[in-house]
């Protein structure tokens, strides 16, 4: 073995706490890395499997009443590869020994042959027998919550009358990998199902024999989803068609879509904050230890080692260090990674996972973290190989020492003389202080940026649930009924208020710029489903215009004031031009809003509605849950209390499980900042604290002078750290922002105190070990030589 070797594994004994205490940080910033983008693309390879193995479709449309003889027609138009017709109802369920009313959507199922597109996963049971009425398919998250198997019974009003079914399967679909309600803001998989039944038996309720209502197409490699769009439209459009539309806008592929995208953006911003952070961070403390090695570089080069065999000495110590952080960042990566991904596999329902293989970014993480690491030694190297044998050898020159204030100002006479040195010590090398409390407030910094997700969701949670929509329920229709539906709906026991509630879907546009939005008509000055703008005040709507959301301003590029072209895709189709009269704060999709009255002259139609917004008595909810499910027209019925908690148990799932990895890898990087720092000081600054010790100061008198220098400079660091924190989070948001979701930048003081804690501890711990060592330091050893 080389001489240089054997040095090289006597300094990694040697210096081993630092070693692992860098190896820590380059660790932490490989592990975010490898655990978002792995798991995002294990997810993403898991929904491209599932969606090609059981037929995902392109299209979508729907209907009243559309002839099966319009099929042929349909597999017609250019660029359709399959075609699936059947019927498809909204339908109010009974479940036993449930009293809230829960909803389903009743899908039909070919009673020859299996199924062209959105193929069935069975996970038990079978498909319903031909001729028995009764048997149904659910799917398995409903099954799941309600702890059904094969045999249970539950009761559901198709077209009117009540019908007991029997369970015989149980199944997933990637058509509803993602299911909300109607009415919903998040999936309730104890409130709501999808059920398929036979098709001959779900035609005979609905009165829908040789017809369809629904219609699913997959498309041709390279074909245009416009132009089938189009065409399908024109086919649908005497049957009572409702505008077809792609895979982006279809409810669960939709929300699929954007949580997926959550993730990619979390991957493509968080990680590369952590990498940047750690690149700094081993960039400075390899500085400073090669630094330190001044000395020992001057004695190998007076026996005759070559600048080349030197630097490669050092470079291998550096690679040491990184192959550690990268086996280790690595190894955690990959396991949060899978555990991540499992979490968000078991939560979309997907029946099975293929987890990526991605040797891509490992060599990513590690490459950065390489090149960070060598150029900090690099750095290092680089002044002290220049110099001849006999400078380097020699201990760096003294600072020259001037007066920092004034004359007529006695420090000595204000502090005592160890905070004196400190303080003259801090002032003597500014450069050395400014890069410390910079490394410091990174750390803090990452953990602002790592808490934020709380504050903000809760913020989320406050406007959404408590200022915009107050209702207590919402009863949503099969079909649009007239007004007065509102005032029978007002009569129902428990109920205390009722709003009416209009929606049109529509597609918008400004430019070239189109979106499939929903316009949702409400009373001017709704008390219970309130609009409300950017400065979280409540609006009340002009009896003309239309009210958007900031999102939705954002996108088209639009402002009060502005115009704004609507495709009305029910009733008497048309296109209309409307002016914007104001943007709104709505975090969640891209909406529009009218006065109710101004939406019916809009549609030409006499007052109708959808749903209707409800207050409720608290102690009256189980009279009004039954007198809801004996009314057969409603279509579904939304809880706003069950709806928060199902957010929050959402929001706890995802949202905050991530927020809480890169707390805890950011903690990490903070305790290997602070730590290495400590440490470095210490080695330092040895000499000058073993000549003190040697003077007459006392343990606890040198030990003041090194943990003030490092308190202070952990304390200046906090308001840099919250500063750079606050802006990590805004792009942070930013990046995080979608059509179907987004949140609002809000940083609680909590937060910051929490990051700041944090920091204070890896110092305090950092400490102690400081403390330990200062009582070991052997004070002749460190005077002949550094540590």
């Amino acid at each position: 073995m080389k001489v240089l070797d054997i040095k090289l594994l006597r300094d990694v004994r040697r210096l081993w706490a630092q070693v692992l205490a860098v190896a820590l940080v380059v660790g932490g910033g490989v592990a975010t890395l490898v655990l978002a983008v792995g798991s995002h693309r294990s997810l993403e390879e898991t929904r491209i499997a599932y969606y090609e193995r059981y037929g995902f479709a392109d299209v979508f449309a729907q209907a009243k009443r559309a002839p099966k003889a319009l099929t042929d027609r349909i597999g017609e138009i250019p660029g359709v590869a399959a075609i699936d017709t059947r019927i498809a109802k909204p339908a109010l369920l009974d479940i036993p020994g449930f009293s809230a009313p829960a909803s389903a959507q009743f899908v039909s199922l070919a009673d020859t042959g299996e199924q062209h597109l959105n193929r069935l996963y069975m996970r038990s049971g079978r498909f319903p027998a031909p001729g028995r009425t009764e048997e149904v398919v659910v799917n398995e998250p409903f099954a799941r919550a309600h702890g059904f198997v094969e045999g249970a019974r539950f009761s559901a009003i198709l077209n009117g009358r009540k019908r007991e079914l029997v369970i015989v399967g149980i199944a997933l679909s990637p058509e509803f990998v993602y299911t909300v309600g109607p009415g919903d803001l998040m999936p309730d998989d104890r409130r709501y199902a999808i059920v398929w039944m036979s098709e001959k038996v779900l035609s005979a309720a609905y009165d829908l024999d040789g017809a369809f209502s629904a219609v699913a197409v997959k498309l041709q490699p390279g074909a245009s989803e416009r132009d089938v769009v189009r065409r399908l439209d024109a086919l649908l459009d005497p049957y009572g068609g409702q505008a077809a539309h792609g895979r982006k806008d279809q409810t669960s592929h939709a929300w699929l879509d954007h949580e997926l995208d959550m993730l990619n953006n979390m991957s493509r911003t968080l990680p590369p904050i952590f990498l940047l952070v750690a690149a700094f961070l081993v960039n400075l403390t390899l500085t400073r230890l090669v630094a330190l090695e001044r000395e020992q570089i001057g004695l190998l080069k007076a026996l005759g080692y070559s600048d080349g065999s030197i630097v490669l000495h050092y470079f291998k110590f550096v690679a040491f260090i990184v192959v550690v952080g990268i086996v280790l960042g690595g190894i955690v990566g990959t396991w949060l990674g899978l555990h991540v991904t499992a979490l968000f596999g078991d939560f979309f329902h997907f029946p099975f996972l293929v987890f990526a293989k991605a040797p891509d970014v490992y060599l990513t993480a590690g490459a950065l973290s390489a090149a960070a690491a060598a150029i900090g030694a690099f750095r290092a190297l680089r002044e002290v190989v220049k110099l001849p044998p006999a400078v380097a050898m020699q201990a760096p020159a003294p600072p020259v020492y001037r007066r920092l204030l004034s004359a007529r100002i006695q420090l000595d006479r204000i502090v005592s003389q160890p905070t004196l040195m400190m303080i003259r010590n801090i002032a003597r090398h500014p450069v050395r202080a400014f890069f410390t409390a910079l490394g410091m407030a990174l750390a803090t910094a990452i953990l602002v940026v790592s808490l934020f997700t709380r504050d903000s969701m809760e913020h989320l949670i406050d406007v959404t649930y408590f200022l915009a929509d107050r209702q207590d329920a919402t009863i949503g229709f099969a079909e649009k009924r007239i007004a007065n539906v509102v005032e029978q709906v007002s009569r129902l026991p428990g109920v205390l208020a009722a709003e009416p509630f209009r929606e049109v879907p529509v597609r918008i546009r400004h430019g070239n710029v189109e979106r499939r939005i929903v316009i949702s008509g409400r009373p001017a000055a709704a008390h219970l489903r309130r609009i409300i703008d950017v400065e979280l005040r409540p609006v009340i709507l002009p009896e003309t215009g239309l009210a958007i959301s900031g999102m939705l301003a954002h996108i088209l590029g639009v402002g009060p004031g502005d115009s704004v072209e609507l495709d009305l895709l029910e009733g008497a189709r048309r296109s209309v031009t409307v002016p914007v009269v104001a943007t709104v704060e709505d975090y969640f999709g891209i909406r529009g809003m009218m006065e109710i009255e101004a939406l019916h002259k809009l549609m030409r139609e006499a007052p109708v509605v959808t749903s209707v917004n409800l207050s409720l008595d608290e102690n009256r909810t189980e009279d009004f849950y039954t007198a809801v499910k004996s009314i057969p027209t409603v279509g579904g019925v939304a809880l706003q209390r069950v709806s928060l908690a199902n957010f929050r148990r959402t929001v706890a799932l995802l949202v905050t499980t991530m927020a809480s990895i890169y707390t805890g890898l950011a903690g990490v990087i903070a305790f290997g900042v602070v730590y290495n720092n400590a440490r470095i000081s210490l080695s330092e600054r040895a000499r000058e604290l073993a000549s003190l010790r040697v003077l007459g100061f006392t343990r606890g008198e040198v030990l003041r002078i090194l943990l003030l220098e490092l308190a202070i400079l952990t304390l200046i660091a906090q308001p840099p750290g919250w500063l750079m924190g606050y802006g990590l989070a805004w792009v942070m948001k930013t990046n995080l922002a979608g059509e179907l979701m987004r949140v609002r930048l809000v940083v609680e003081h909590s937060t910051y105190v929490i990051a700041t804690s944090v920091v204070v501890l890896a110092a305090i711990v950092s400490a102690a070990v400081i403390r330990e060592r200062i009582d070991r330091l052997d004070l002749v050893a460190v005077l002949k030589t550094r540590d």
